[in-house]
């Protein structure tokens, strides 16, 4: 294997083991909107419905899935924004996660994920994520998520320009840390 392709397999995200490019290739796409998604109320949308082999010995969704579904959502709306020379010469990974669960979700029960961006500072980015089952007031599960943009050629963290928030049509303005 060559210094070039040892490199870009390195740099390919994994979670519990599966590769993201399959894990994330069986997840439908995010409905939108794909722009401004600043707050809950502005976020990308994504469904999901819990599946048998998501269900743990308690009889609800596992946490290990929360986790997914929410690296699914932020996955899917770079995968929307960015053109294909953005995507071949940068790659985002998480560098950690925060998740609040507030209620179960049990087999079947469709949800919706709420995600949007936050701040950045330097080569990171903050984004929130919002679970809720269909038709709920209130969260199943709440996260914050860090991630870490690297270029792909180097593996090195890159600072997040204007013109990455300005893909997700943001304002530079408000989305950097002062």
């Amino acid at each position: 294997m060559d210094e070039h392709s040892r490199r870009e397999r390195t740099l390919q995200p994994f979670f519990f083991g599966v590769h993201m490019r399959d894990s994330f290739s069986k997840t439908p796409p995010p409905e939108g909107p794909l722009l401004g998604c600043k707050d809950f109320e502005s976020a990308c949308i994504s469904r999901r419905i819990a599946q048998p082999d998501e269900i743990d010995e308690l009889g609800h969704v596992n946490n290990s899935v929360y986790v997914r579904w929410v690296q699914d959502a932020a996955v899917g709306h770079w995968q929307a924004v960015a053109d294909e020379a953005t995507k071949a010469a940068a790659i985002w990974v998480c560098s950690r996660h925060e998740i609040d669960y507030k209620d179960q979700v049990r087999e079947g029960e469709e949800v919706e994920l709420r995600t949007w961006l936050g701040t950045a500072r330097g080569a990171r980015f903050s984004r929130h994520c919002d679970i809720r089952k269909k038709g709920a007031s209130r969260p199943a599960a709440v996260c914050e998520t860090q991630w870490v943009l690297l270029d792909r050629a180097t593996g090195r963290p890159r600072r997040v320009e204007a013109g990455t928030m300005e893909l997700f049509g943001l304002d530079p303005a408000d989305h950097s840390a002062r």
